[in-house]
Order: C-alpha cells, then sequence, then structure tokens
C-alpha cells in the first residue's frame, strides 16, 4: 500500500486527536438569544475529517484498508487523547469512533457504485448519530461519573438542567444541548465535505472497485 496508506493513517489520528482536545472546549459565541457555548464546541469542525479520510481510503484501497486506518488511527489517537485530555474522554472518543468508523465503512462500500454523493453523505451522517450519542453519553453523563472518580479525576459530568439549547422552556443537561448542537454541524459538515471530496475522489482511483 506504501506511502499512500501511510498518510491516511497520519491524517486520522491527527484529525481524532485534534477533536478530542477541541471537544473541550466550547465555542464562545452568540446568535440573537442563542448562547452557541451551551450547545457547541470546537471539535465539532474538526471531527468529521474523519469520515471524508475513511471515505476515501475506502475508495482507494477497499474496507479491509480502510478498517486497518480505523484501527491504527484509533490506537494512535486514544494514546494522544491520554496526554492532552482526561481518561474518560478518551474512553469516549475511542468507543464512539471505532463504532461510527467502522460502520461508516460498511455503509460507504455498500453504495460504492451508487451515486457519487450517496456514499460519503449517507455513511457520515448515520456514522455521526452514533458517533454523537455514544461520545457525549459516555464523555458527559452522569451515569459514567466513575470513569472520572474511579480513576481519581473529578467528575466532569455535564449533568445540570439547562434550557434546551437556550432556547426552550424545559430543561435538559447540559450534554444534551451540547450534542444536538454537535450533531447539526456534522451534518452541516458532511454537505460542506462533499466538494473536497468530488475533488479529491477524480484524483484517487477506486482500485477495489475495479479490480
Amino acid at each position: 500500500m506504501g506511502v499512500r496508506f501511510f498518510w491516511a493513517v497520519v491524517a486520522m489520528a491527527v484529525v481524532v486527536t485534534a477533536s478530542n482536545f477541541l471537544v473541550q472546549f466550547p465555542l464562545q459565541a452568540q446568535i440573537g438569544s442563542l448562547d452557541l457555548a451551551e450547545i457547541l464546541t470546537w471539535g465539532a469542525f474538526t471531527y468529521p475529517l474523519a469520515f471524508l479520510v475513511n471515505d476515501l481510503t475506502n475508495r482507494h484501497f477497499g474496507p479491509a484498508a480502510a478498517r486497518k486506518v480505523v484501527f491504527v488511527g484509533f490506537a494512535i489517537a486514544v494514546v494522544m487523547s491520554i496526554v492532552l485530555a482526561s481518561p474518560r474522554i478518551a474512553i469516549a472518543s475511542g468507543a464512539a469512533f471505532l463504532v461510527a468508523q467502522l460502520l461508516d465503512t460498511q455503509i460507504f462500500d455498500r453504495l460504492r457504485t451508487a451515486r457519487w454523493w450517496k456514499g460519503p453523505l449517507t455513511s457520515s451522517i448515520t456514522g455521526s448519530v452514533i458517533d454523537t450519542v455514544l461520545f457525549f453519553g459516555i464523555a458527559f453523563a452522569g451515569a459514567f461519573a466513575f470513569l472520572d472518580t474511579g480513576l481519581g479525576y473529578e467528575d466532569s459530568s455535564l449533568a445540570f438542567g439547562v434550557p434546551f439549547l437556550s432556547l426552550f422552556a424545559f430543561e435538559t443537561p447540559l450534554w444534551v444541548s451540547l450534542a444536538v448542537g454537535d450533531f447539526l454541524v456534522k451534518i452541516l459538515m458532511a454537505l460542506v465535505l462533499l466538494a473536497p471530496y468530488k475533488v479529491l475522489r477524480a484524483m484517487i482511483p477506486d482500485r477495489f472497485a475495479s479490480a
């Protein structure tokens, strides 16, 4: 597989490590009465690039190689995340990443011969649903506080009540608003990343399909 496969692994590790770090920082901005810090983190803008890396690897090398990139990228990212973030974040990220990316690999491969946009869009959106639920649930829900306290860390759960999305009267844990905001950005990024995918797919042959 050579140099291209190596760079695919590096790209995946960089994207996931950066996202694990940036997810700790809410976006400090306001749109009208909507406080984006209550629903959005910077990690939402970088993580969708993992789906792009996965899909392009899948296209060029096939699903078996894409899974290798997922596993190698996962291992590197978890180790670096433990250094950059808390063990709980690393565990949450690792679990969400593996399930979402492996699902993305399978869906993309099944839609390989469909219209060019169906594979990356469908796999990215489906993977984003799974990733968001698993990551925010494990990383910030009170039910998983033992992942902090059991390792001697302060409980980082975001379980206190806030108005949902800062707009609606009913209250939810802060992590729920963060998860919803994160997911909406992931959907937006999945649409935006169709443009670079279309450009790059013309440069990266689908060797697996032609084999």
